[in-house]
């Protein structure tokens, strides 16, 4: 399965969740909170049964239920503002209540490849270096990283040098025949003649030996700048990913492998 269809595969199975039984307003703001999510939110009302409850779904199979108190920490707290308290924050910590869990936190676990919808490259920078600087923590095992253009891994070559100076960890750049090749000292560059590799970006470390420790990223740029894709914890998508790049792309000819390091970060 190719790149590409590894993200239409993910997109396909878009979970729904149904909010039963509650003011509209939750619905939109549950909608403003995931607006960058493959999660549809619906809603509806029956006769009977509890009052503002949700209902996570994937392929019309039964995932979990949460009230919306659970998903919307702090939507009662207008009445507390009435009593000079202020409300409680829904991002996160507020100090004057204690901690507050993330708006939707209890349906988070259960996404196991999370969609995104519309990241820009400053998003994309974001997301690679969480799971880049996971690797370099761990100090073991092998990264994946796709760059799309070699001008662009240009730019990365003292990160991605960095990395591969870790004695454990087997550092892999992808990245499509434009532009100069950088220097490479301690990480091997692989050089794709497939659009996959020109159309997206991606980053998946393997662990190190521990599956959770395992995480990727993967997107396809299907407008100038926007990106589509999923980020995963799930060991399985991980594996197939770091497969699917070995054995098409980290194998055979194609490689660089020089002596020094040049340039800073995507932009």
């Amino acid at each position: 399965m190719s790149l590409i269809e590894l993200i239409a595969g993910v997109e396909s199975r878009e979970p729904e969740l149904t909010v039963f039984n509650a003011d509209a307003a939750v619905a939109e703001e549950l909608r403003d909170h995931f607006a960058d999510r493959n999660l549809r939110i619906a809603e509806e009302r029956t006769d009977g049964g509890p009052e503002a409850y949700a209902v996570l779904s994937r392929d019309g199979e039964f995932v979990t239920a949460v009230t919306v108190d659970e998903l919307l920490p702090g939507i009662g707290d207008e009445t507390d503002a009435a009593d000079g308290d202020p409300p409680a924050d829904r991002g996160g910590e507020n100090p004057e209540r204690g901690d507050r869990q993330r708006v939707g936190e209890p349906i988070l676990d259960h996404l196991d490849e999370t969609m995104f919808t519309s990241y820009s490259r400053d998003d994309m920078v974001a997301a690679s270096r969480e799971i880049e600087d996971r690797a370099w923590r761990v100090g073991d095992g092998e990264l994946h990283a796709g760059f799309q253009t070699l001008d662009v891994l240009t730019r990365e070559a003292d990160t991605y040098d960095l990395l591969g100076e870790k004695e454990r960890l087997e550092v892999h750049a992808y990245a499509a025949n434009e532009g100069d090749p950088p220097d490479v000292g301690h990480y091997t560059v692989h050089v794709g003649e497939t659009a996959e590799i020109r159309e997206t970006w991606f980053v998946a470390y393997d662990g190190g030996g521990y599956d959770d420790a395992k995480c990727a990223l993967l997107a396809e740029e299907r407008a100038p700048g926007e990106f589509f894709g999923f980020w995963s914890y799930d060991p399985e998508t991980v594996d197939q990913i770091i497969d699917y790049l070995t054995e098409s792309y980290a194998t055979g000819g194609g490689e660089i492998g020089l002596t020094d390091d040049v340039g800073e970060n995507r932009e």
